[in-house]
C-alpha cells in the first residue's frame, strides 16, 4: 500500500483514532440491541454488523500482522465479519448478515473495546513501516461505515409502518424557506488536472492524478429540489419512457417506482408528500434538495428538465471531470460551510439564497455524475488485500460526487469517487444538472 499519507504525530493519530471509534459508538447509541440486529434487505447489513467489520479491520490488518503474539479476540469472526476482501479468507454471505445472533450485541461492543485498548498500546509506541498507512485507512474505512450506519437504519426504520424516529428533529430545522434561484455558472472547460494531488490521504481509485480536455460547460448553482422533484412526478415523469434509457424503464415497470425512496403520499392530502428521514416521517421540504434516487432517476429527470426549457442548451448530468474541476476552486469554503455529519441535520437542508455562485458542492447529498466508476490512466490499486478495496468494482457502477448530510467532514474530498449501481437508492444520492455552454 502506499497512500502517501503525511504521518500525523502519534498522539494526533492516536487522538483521531479514538475520536472516530467513538464517533461510531454515538451513531449506534439511540439504537435498541433489536435494531442493531436486523437486516432490512440485502445491500443494508445490520448496525452490529457494522460496528463488528470495523473492530475486524483494525485486528485484520494492523494488530494480527504487526503485534508479536497478537491472539485474536475470537478466531471464528474472522470469517464471520469479513465483508469482501479474498485475499484474507471465506465470508459468511452478505444478505444472511441479519441472520447472524451471536455473538450478541454485548459481546461485539467488548471485542471493540478489546481491539482499542491494543490498538492504544501500538499507537503509544514507534510505528513499523506502513503502519500508520494503514490505520488511517481503517479510520477512512470507519467513516464510510459510519455513513452506512445512518442509511441502513433509515431503510430499516422505513420498513417500520409505526414510522419511528431515529433523532428528533430539532426546531431549528422545521422552517422551510424559499428554494434558491437555479443559475447556471460557466466554466471554459480548456486542459485540466483531475485526481487528487495531496500529500494526505485518498483512495487508490482518486489516483493518479492526470490531464482531461473538457468542453466549455455550464454547472447548476444548487442541487435539485424536492418540489422541482414533485413538478417532474406531477408532470407524469415516472410514465413517460422518452426520459429514460431503456434499462431505466423496465426498472421502473418491474420495480413500481412512481417516486423516490422513502417519499409516501400525505394522509391529510393524498395529492402531496411526507419524505421518511432519520427525523421520522416529516412534510416535504420544496427547496430542500432532493435525494434517495438513483442514477436512471437523475438521467431521467435530466431528460425531461431539457424539454421544459426549449431554448436553452439541454440539460444533463455532469461528467465527474467536470463537477471535480469546478468544486476544486470552490472546495475550501464549501467543505467548511457544508452540511456534514457534523452539522447535526441528518437531513438535506435547503440552499441558502445568497444570489449567485456555486452552493452545496459538499454535503447535503450524493451528487451523481453521467461518468461510469473505471480506472484513470495509470491506475495502480494498492498491494496486498488491501488493493481489494475500490479497484474490483470498476464495473457496472456510476460516479457519485461531494458528500452527503451523513458524510463526516474528514472524510471527504473534491477528488473523492464514490460509487453505485445505476439502480442504488437507499443512500442520500441526489443530483446537479450540467449543460454544454
Amino acid at each position: 500500500m502506499n497512500a502517501r499519507l503525511d504521518l500525523p504525530p502519534r498522539l494526533a493519530l492516536a487522538d483521531r483514532y479514538t475520536a472516530v471509534r467513538s464517533q461510531t459508538l454515538a451513531l449506534a447509541a439511540p439504537l435498541s440491541e433489536a435494531e442493531c440486529q436486523v437486516q432490512s434487505m440485502p445491500d443494508a447489513s445490520p448496525v452490529k454488523w457494522h460496528l463488528a467489520h470495523t473492530t475486524w479491520f483494525f485486528e485484520t490488518f494492523v494488530l494480527a500482522p504487526h503485534v508479536p503474539g497478537h491472539r485474536p479476540f475470537d478466531p471464528a469472526f474472522k470469517v464471520l465479519f469479513n465483508s469482501y476482501y479474498n485475499g484474507v479468507g471465506a465470508q459468511h454471505p452478505r444478505a444472511q448478515r441479519g441472520l447472524v445472533t451471536r455473538p450478541d450485541l454485548a459481546t461485539v461492543r467488548a471485542w471493540r473495546t478489546a481491539v482499542d485498548d491494543q490498538m492504544a498500546t501500538l499507537l503509544a509506541m514507534p510505528l513499523p513501516p506502513g503502519v500508520a498507512d494503514l490505520v488511517e485507512l481503517g479510520l477512512q474505512h470507519e467513516q464510510q461505515h459510519q455513513e452506512l450506519i445512518l442509511t441502513d437504519v433509515l431503510h430499516l426504520l422505513s420498513c417500520n409502518p409505526l414510522a419511528p424516529v431515529y433523532l428528533p428533529l430539532p426546531p431549528a430545522l422545521a422552517s422551510h424557506p424559499s428554494v434558491a434561484p437555479l443559475q447556471w455558472i460557466a466554466q471554459p472547460g480548456g486542459l485540466v488536472d483531475i485526481g487528487d494531488a495531496g500529500s494526505g490521504f485518498a483512495f487508490d481509485n482518486e489516483r493518479p492524478r492526470h490531464a482531461q480536455h473538457l468542453r466549455p460547460f455550464a454547472l447548476a448553482s444548487r442541487p435539485v429540489s424536492q418540489g422541482e422533484w414533485a413538478a417532474f412526478i406531477a408532470d407524469g415523469g415516472y410514465a413517460d419512457p422518452r426520459w429514460w434509457m431503456s434499462a431505466g424503464w423496465d426498472w421502473v415497470r418491474q420495480q413500481q417506482v412512481g417516486a423516490p425512496l422513502h417519499w409516501r403520499r400525505s394522509a391529510s392530502d393524498p395529492a402531496g408528500w411526507q419524505v421518511f428521514s432519520l427525523r421520522g416521517l416529516q412534510p416535504l421540504q420544496p427547496s430542500a434538495p432532493v435525494c434517495h434516487i438513483g442514477w436512471f432517476e437523475a438521467d431521467a429527470f435530466a431528460r425531461w428538465h431539457a424539454a421544459q426549457h426549449p431554448g436553452s442548451p439541454p440539460s444533463r448530468l455532469p461528467t465527474e471531470a467536470e463537477w471535480e474541476h469546478t468544486a476544486q476552486a470552490h472546495w475550501p469554503q464549501s467543505l467548511a460551510t457544508g452540511n456534514l455529519l457534523e452539522s447535526g441535520a441528518l437531513r438535506p437542508l435547503p440552499a441558502a439564497d445568497e444570489g449567485s455562485g456555486l452552493q452545496q458542492l459538499a454535503g447535503d447529498v450524493w451528487e451523481w455524475t453521467a461518468s461510469p466508476y473505471t480506472a484513470y490512466p495509470g491506475y495502480r490499486p494498492w498491494a496486498g488485500a488491501v488493493g481489494e478495496y475500490n479497484g474490483k468494482f470498476m464495473v457496472n457502477q456510476m460516479v457519485l460526487r461531494g458528500g452527503s448530510c451523513a458524510t463526516p467532514r474528514s472524510h471527504i474530498r473534491a477528488s473523492y469517487r464514490n460509487f453505485f449501481p445505476t439502480d442504488a437508492r437507499w443512500q442520500f444520492s441526489g443530483v446537479r444538472l450540467a449543460r454544454d455552454a
